[in-house]
């Protein structure tokens, strides 16, 4: 079993962890667009409480790590290694909870090209301890809005987790999924579940939109944040989001093998 102590330093030699590639001019952006409840930011979640800059800067300063003061406004951001293990572990006790009550579960991901083979590891695993693994609105098609105007994308999965990518491309597993925030794939794979009459997920894994779109209609969900993603800890902070685990979300897809271990270990689910 990988100790925590290795844990630990993968986290920092990997970048997951300490000084990310995520800026702190990025962070500060999200953090003021979510201020303003930019839909863009928001990516699902409906905040209850009123949340200003400061007040994000302080929560992901607890939650994450990053500097509290306000007036710093440049550099590599940080995330506290320490914070990510914490998480890391009420992450696996999530898994482990859900695999004891072979739970349905819905896994979805905006970073098909880096975090696919984690979930799916987490997908096969719950799979062999008798949880339903979801895949409801396979190939339907879903609008979202970009920077470029309103498109239209596939919902696909691959190993049984859902991403979205963009019609008539090849597809060779996840490498032509679509990088997305938006929490309507999330919401059309839900609604097409319930229209089944079969079963709704008890448990939504994933990140960006699928965790705050799920959180905010009600199921719970557990997932991975950067730092410029302030709308997954205010869920976390409000009840809306179960557990939410600070890391580098975009680095290359085998530095989140050690994890994969880690979660899988902890929640004493095979690989």
């Amino acid at each position: 079993m990988l100790s925590t102590g290795a844990l630990r330093a993968h986290l920092l030699a990997a970048r997951l962890a300490g000084p990310v590639a995520t800026s702190r001019e990025e962070s500060l952006r999200s953090y003021r667009l979510f201020a303003a409840r930019d839909p863009r930011v928001l990516i699902g979640l409906d905040p209850e409480w009123t949340w200003k800059q400061r007040d994000l800067i302080e929560l992901m300063a607890r939650k994450c790590g990053v500097s509290a003061d306000p007036h710093h406004v440049s550099g590599h951001d940080l995330i506290d290694p320490e914070l990510t293990l914490t998480a890391l572990d009420a992450f696996a006790d999530r898994l482990a909870a859900a695999a004891q009550r072979r739970a349905p579960v819905l896994l979805g991901t905006g970073h098909p090209h880096r975090l696919l083979d984690f979930y799916a590891a987490l997908a096969d695993a719950l799979s062999a301890a008798g949880c339903t693994v979801l895949t409801p609105a396979h190939g339907r098609c879903v609008d979202i809005t970009t920077r470029f105007g309103l498109r239209t994308y596939n919902l696909e999965y691959v190993r049984r987790v859902a991403f979205v990518r963009e019609p008539g491309t090849p597809r060779p597993g996840c490498a032509t999924g679509a990088h997305t925030h938006s929490p309507m794939p999330v919401r059309l794979a839900l609604a097409a579940a319930a229209e089944a009459g079969g079963p709704l997920p008890e448990l939504v894994i994933g990140d960006h939109g699928w965790v705050c779109g799920a959180g905010q209609l009600g199921f719970e969900a557990i997932g991975l944040a950067d730092t410029d993603d302030p709308a997954l800890f205010v869920g976390e902070a409000e009840g809306v989001v179960s557990v939410v685990v600070p890391l580098d979300d975009a680095v290359r897809s085998g530095y989140y093998r050690p994890l994969t271990r880690y979660v899988l270990n902890r929640a004493c689910l095979s690989q």
